[in-house]
C-alpha cells in the first residue's frame, strides 16, 4: 500500500467519521463516494468497504455477503475504522458546541454540495470487458 494510500484512507476515515459526529451521516454518503472517486473502487467494492468499517451484528451479514464475492479491502476497512472513530469524537465534540439551526444548515450545506457533485460533475468511467463478458459477447454473435 502506497503513503498516497494510506493518507487518503485516514482522510477518508477521519471526515467521515467526523461527519458522522457531527451531522450524523458518514458511510453511505462520505465514505463510498470517497473510496469510488479518490481511490478508484467500484461501487460494490466501496459498499463492501464502507459496510466492513461499520460492521456491527446488524450488518454482519450484508459484509458476509460482500466478502464472499471479494468486494471488501479489509486492510482499507481497519484504517478507515481506526481514523472514523478520531474523527467521529471529534465531529461530535464540535457539534455539541453548535446550536441547532446550525447543525441544520450544516447537514443541508454537506447534502446538497454531495448531489450538486453527484448530479453534474460525475463522470461515467469506461469498464474494459472482462474475459467472460468477452467470451459471452462471441457466442451470442
Amino acid at each position: 500500500m502506497s503513503a498516497t494510500t494510506l493518507l487518503l484512507l485516514i482522510v477518508i476515515g477521519l471526515a467521515a467519521g467526523f461527519l458522522s459526529g457531527l451531522v450524523g451521516i458518514g458511510g453511505g454518503i462520505i465514505m463510498v463516494p470517497a473510496l469510488v472517486f479518490f481511490l478508484g473502487l467500484t461501487q460494490k467494492q466501496a459498499q463492501g468497504t464502507s459496510l466492513g468499517v461499520l460492521m456491527l451484528p446488524v450488518v454482519a451479514l450484508a459484509v458476509w455477503q460482500y466478502h464472499k464475492q471479494g468486494q471488501i479491502n479489509f486492510n482499507y476497512v481497519f484504517l478507515i475504522a481506526v481514523a472514523f472513530i478520531t474523527g467521529g469524537f471529534l465531529g461530535s465534540k464540535l457539534a455539541l458546541s453548535l446550536s441547532d439551526d446550525k447543525m441544520k444548515k450544516i447537514f443541508a450545506v454537506v447534502l446538497l454540495l454531495l448531489s450538486i457533485k453527484m448530479l453534474f460533475f460525475d463522470k461515467k468511467k469506461i469498464i474494459a470487458p472482462t474475459e467472460s463478458t468477452k467470451i459471452q459477447q462471441t457466442a451470442s454473435h
